[in-house]
């Protein structure tokens, strides 16, 4: 009797335990596949691009400023319109500006129709392409295990 009653504890116990840790599995694989909203201050690393490093304006719809409402009356001109006072303005702008709100000053300035000037735009790319290389580096340089 003891041993049937011990036998009986140690199924019990043993399919509780099961149940429990697949409970905690399927919690955890539910919550991958349907992230939260929130976009993390810094990127996650999950994703191969991340929305604030990403200068597609698709990205993210919402207009931000970087105390650079003056640039709002470029609003529409092509970049081969802009005289070589206006493309300084532009270079000034982004030379002052951190390095990590680079690609969201021109995520804002897609969405509010301003294109950049042709050589500040090439800047802008290459800041933000060195940026990325930069970040990724010690990732690349990490021993293997």
């Amino acid at each position: 009797m003891t041993v049937a009653l011990i036998l009986i504890i140690s199924i019990v116990s043993t399919g509780f335990l099961l149940w429990m840790f697949e409970r905690r599995w399927r919690n955890r694989h539910r919550q991958e596949d349907n992230p939260t909203e929130e976009v993390p201050e810094e990127c996650c690393g999950m994703h191969i691009t991340c929305e604030k490093d990403s200068l597609l304006a698709a990205v993210s719809k919402e207009i931000e400023y970087y105390d650079d409402e003056e640039l709002d009356r470029f609003a529409g001109r092509s970049p081969e319109e802009y005289g070589e006072a206006e493309t300084e303005e532009f270079r000034d702008i982004l030379i002052t500006m951190r390095p990590d709100d680079i690609a969201g000053w021109a995520r804002s300035l897609q969405l509010r129709g301003i294109a950049l000037p042709s050589p500040v735009r090439d800047e802008l790319l290459m800041i933000v392409a060195e940026a990325r290389d930069a970040r990724l580096k010690p990732v690349a340089d990490a021993p293997l295990s």
